[in-house]
């Protein structure tokens, strides 16, 4: 047999097998091919909100605070751990850990007049760029 047709026989199973598997498996061959996903967390696409950001000083009405994880490409980050901080008040939870869409929560009560500054850190060492501030009247 010529070598031209022996090489051009093995290309065509060796396309056809890879056809049929992805049929047969149900697999995108872009699934197989596509670089991964980078799931490192990023402190400055990472969000910081709270709500309500104006509440009583009376040590019983909460704020929640919700701390968002996500990448560089603003992927959520699951299972990362955030620790947080305040200046004024008292948190539920100083360490809290993300679900998986990225999100932790945690709430803070105070009974003293001011403005707490609240900060995150993520995984030990990442501060998330966001400043967040509650007043309590």
């Amino acid at each position: 047999m010529d070598k031209k047709l022996s090489g051009l026989l093995v290309v065509f199973f060796l396309l056809f097998t890879l056809f049929a598997s992805t049929i047969l498996f149900n697999t995108q061959l872009s699934s197989i091919t596509r670089a991964k996903e980078d799931y490192a967390a990023n402190a400055k696409a990472s969000l910081l909100f709270a709500y309500p950001l104006l509440l009583k000083a009376d040590g019983k009405t909460k704020s929640t605070i919700s701390v968002f994880v996500r990448s560089e490409k603003g992927m959520p980050v699951k299972n990362e751990k955030v620790v947080l901080s305040s200046s004024l008040g008292s948190l539920h939870t100083l360490i809290i850990t993300t679900d998986d869409k990225g999100k932790a929560t945690t709430t803070i009560t105070s009974d003293t007049p001011g403005t707490s500054s609240i900060e995150a850190i993520i995984g030990g060492s990442l501060k998330v760029s966001q400043k967040l501030s509650i007043i309590f009247e």
